[in-house]
């Protein structure tokens, strides 16, 4: 039977649809605890600032590990690698659902986090390695969509499953899915072919990247709690800044780098990956934000909450390959830009939320982010993705995914400290709901303008690029 599908003419896209398992479920998980975290704070006794950890350490690993395990899977093989990350993620999941402290499962989080940067890595590489030039671009986009779907169906689908089965099958649900994933990885993906050439690990390159994004992550995510000009905090700032500057020195000397930093000079490349960075960064901050929103002052039930928060993918699904169909024939320049303009404007309606709003108050606002997300996401991709040449394609990939996460990350970070400078609270008192709405609002009001900026930045595009 398996053979039969190697052979079958439609073989790339098996290919693809098992990649799309390990992307969606490892870009799931960064957002899926979201709506779990005030049931969380409650069981586990956890304020926000060390909630934020839950979500934070599981995207800061990935970001710090994805082009190690890139360039590792360039050495050793990408089916080795892409397999592994599934037993890893399968074995963190499970602890993660075990744990009885809050810090445990920061901890299992990192464990979770080593595998989906081993999946997360590999995908565009697979992909492109399977996939005819002509056909690169829509596989690539599809896959850019897929990763989208899994970050912001997160909140939904947890919702859904802590209603039904409590916080810990948001962990659980991983080990059967990734079981599916693993067999088909074994099954279905093409053997390794062994490399001929004697390339070496970038050890100086890779340990400098990572301690500098650890180190400024830190910085970033605790300025709020210990004080921007604490020697803690500042020396994490200098100390990780310092290391990522002498990670490009290091990558401008080495002979087989692990990103390639020339890339960034190809301008719909930079303009892509910078405007798609963003939008993650104005829309984590919702995706942090609301679900507090909901349970806290509108008192919804997690199932009520993933099941309102199922609106924003529902319309991204829809609109996304429209999108891409439409990119393909009149350019990304319009859609992606648009796109970001009303992702703000439904930024700005969430800003107008009363602490008596019902589901249908809520609706506009899901609906318009839903949309604008589905304009710009697969065209961007897209665009990003042909304008570099076929055999930079994986590394671009790469790199794509690095910026997306350090917009999560960034989303995250700068929310809730901004939420909790203005007095906000995870589970506000009746006496604490004003302070609550007004932090609520105005994180809302500036990731609308980041948004905006975003399609600032969008504009600078070239209306086409297509593949050099």
């Amino acid at each position: 039977m398996f053979e039969n599908i190697k052979n079958s003419p439609n073989y790339r896209w098996y290919v693809l649809a098992t990649v799309a398992i390990g992307t969606f479920m490892a870009t799931l998980d960064s957002s899926i605890v979201n709506v779990a975290l005030p049931t969380i704070s409650s069981q586990l006794n956890s304020d926000l600032s060390t909630l934020q950890w839950v979500v934070t350490a599981y995207l800061l690993t990935i970001t710090s590990l994805l082009p190690v395990f890139g360039r590792l899977a360039d050495l050793f093989g990408r089916k080795r690698v892409f397999g592994l990350g599934f037993l890893v993620f399968i074995f963190g999941s499970a602890l993660c659902g075990l744990a009885e402290n809050i810090w445990f499962l920061v901890a299992t989080r990192v464990l979770q986090a080593i595998g989906a940067a081993m999946l997360m890595s590999n995908s565009a590489a697979i992909i492109t390695a399977i996939f005819p030039p002509k056909e690169r671009g829509k596989a690539l986009g599809l896959t850019g969509t897929v990763v989208a779907l899994g970050s912001l169906t997160g909140p939904a689908l947890g919702g859904i499953l802590i209603g039904l089965a409590g916080w810990r099958s948001i962990f659980y649900i991983n080990i059967p899915i990734g079981l599916i994933g693993f067999a088909a990885v074994l099954l279905i993906l093409p053997k390794d072919v062994p490399s001929n050439d004697k390339e070496s690990f970038d050890f100086l390159g890779a340990s400098s990247f990572t301690l500098g994004m650890i180190l400024v992550l830190l910085g970033i995510t605790n300025g709020e709690k210990w004080g921007w000009s604490s020697f803690p905090i500042l020396l994490s700032l200098v100390l990780g800044i310092a290391s990522l500057l002498l990670f490009a020195l290091t990558e401008r000397k080495v002979k087989h780098p692990m990103i390639d930093l020339s890339l960034f000079r190809n301008r719909p490349f930079l303009i892509g990956n910078l405007s798609g960075g963003l939008s993650f960064t104005a829309m984590f901050a919702n995706n942090m934000i609301l679900p507090f929103y909901l349970q806290g002052i509108l008192h919804y039930k997690p199932a009520q909450v993933g099941m309102l928060l199922m609106v924003f993918p529902i319309v991204m699904a829809i609109v996304a390959p429209i999108s891409g169909n439409a990119s393909d024939k009149f350019g990304p320049l319009v859609l992606t830009t648009s796109g970001l303009v009303i992702t703000g404007l439904g930024l700005l309606y969430f800003s107008t939320l009363s602490a008596t709003a019902n589901f249908y108050h809520i609706l506009p606002g899901s609906i318009l982010t839903g949309l604008g997300a589905g304009m710009f996401q697969s065209p961007n991709n897209s665009s990003v993705m042909s304008s570099v040449p076929p055999q930079k394609l994986g590394v671009a990939g790469g790199i794509n995914s690095l910026v997306r996460n350090l917009g999560m990350v960034a989303g995250i970070a700068w929310s809730v400290s901004l939420f909790e400078s203005l007095g906000g609270v995870s589970m506000p008192k009746s006496s604490e709901i004003p302070v609550f709405m007004s932090a609520y609002h105005y994180v809302m009001l500036v990731a609308m303008v980041i948004a905006f900026i975003a399609a600032g930045v969008s504009l600078n595009r070239k209306s086409y690029a297509k593949a050099k």
